[in-house]
């Protein structure tokens, strides 16, 4: 009996299941991570332009806790 494309495709997904699910994942998880990374930068760049005078006096205090009078 002669296979038809659909058993072709159904076995051919059957054989390669797992590598297709894990690359699929992986995937999954790299755009998840550049959506988070974005979404960090896209508040660093916003708490930069709203609280400038803030971020300026805070890595003064920073400076000087961290590395005195070098």
């Amino acid at each position: 009996m002669k296979q038809t494309a659909v058993e072709w495709l159904v076995e051919k997904l059957d054989q390669n299941f797992d590598y297709v699910a894990d690359t699929l994942i992986q995937q999954a998880k790299e755009m998840e991570q550049t959506n988070t990374d974005n979404k960090v930068i896209h508040f660093a760049e916003w708490l930069t332009k709203k609280h400038t005078l803030t971020l300026i006096d805070l890595y003064e205090q920073f400076e000087k806790e961290n590395y005195g009078d070098e």
